[in-house]
């Protein structure tokens, strides 16, 4: 596999973090700019990566991609590169559901092109030992080879797509999904007037819930990239005859909290649990 040129679309946070560990391995990483944030574009200079502008370009001098997208765009750009006829290999990062991981390879393969499903588990890969990436697919081994040496783990789970997709699933189905479910239950403990008796209960009997419960303080400016992926994870159950109804609770929860897209600092506890209160009033 040539290991010289890898076009990244679209790279947020964590797109461009991958991005620039390749880089520091001696792996040309392109992406396009074009219609993209000054913050991304800052990030993506501070990573290293190589700006062509379009991603028409970007697809002309690379013969692998990488897509690490929010998952509601990961069709999208499944579509977009096989509109320019791409023959390399494709890699889809995204926490989309295995259906929609074997949809993406469909659309990659008839236009001639080579996909690997592949999933994400921990955060963007800024020191070695943090994160994962799991992947599945026939040229699965390849790209665990493409990331050999770096701070990301590649994890080969066997020929089947959608088995990378799955595996992300499941872990963020708890994750961030019980997430989602302690801020609702504070939400509705303070609706009734009885949140301090909850918490000193929970200080009781189950001492980790308190802590936990306050977490989504630090990762509400993210809950907006959140509710595409419970939406996906409630299809992944609902494929498999299970109830999605959990999840897409979760995403409604991550909506109402979507106005805290990017803020400069974490929200207080009082701010979340007032959003979620004044949108379901």
């Amino acid at each position: 596999m040539n290991r010289s040129r890898i076009a990244l679309l679209h790279p947020g946070d964590m797109g461009s973090a991958i991005g620039g560990d390749l880089s520091e391995h001696g792996i040309r990483v392109l992406w396009a700019s074009a219609g993209r944030s000054a913050t991304s574009r800052a990030r993506a200079t501070a990573d290293g990566l190589e700006d062509h502008l379009s991603v028409g370009a970007c697809l002309r001098s690379s013969d692998i991609v990488l897509s690490v997208c929010p998952p509601h765009a990961a069709l999208d750009v499944a579509r977009e590169v096989a509109g320019q006829v791409f023959h390399g290999l494709y890699i889809d990062a995204n926490a989309i559901s295995p259906g929609a991981a074997r949809e993406a390879a469909a659309i990659i393969e008839s236009a001639g092109g080579h996909f690997v499903d592949g999933g994400i588990v921990g955060p963007p890969p800024r020191s070695a030992g943090t994160t994962r990436l799991f992947l599945s697919g026939h040229h699965a081994p390849d790209v665990a080879r493409l990331f050999s040496g770096t701070r990301m783990q590649a994890i080969v789970l066997g020929t089947e797509i959608g088995a990378a997709s799955g595996l992300k699933a499941c872990y963020a189905a708890w994750t961030k999904g019980s997430i989602a479910l302690l801020t609702a239950i504070r939400a509705l403990a303070r609706h009734e007037g009885v949140e301090a008796a909850l918490l000193d209960e929970w200080a009781r009997s189950q001492p980790d819930l308190p802590k936990r419960s306050k977490s989504i303080t630090g990762q509400a400016p993210k809950a907006w990239r959140w509710i595409g992926e419970m939406q996906e994870i409630a299809s992944a159950f609902e494929h498999a005859g299970l109830p999605g109804d959990f999840h897409r609770g979760a995403a409604a929860v991550y909506e109402h909290l979507a106005s805290f897209k990017d803020a400069a600092a974490h929200p207080s506890i009082d701010e979340v649990l007032a959003a979620l209160t004044r949108k379901s009033d």
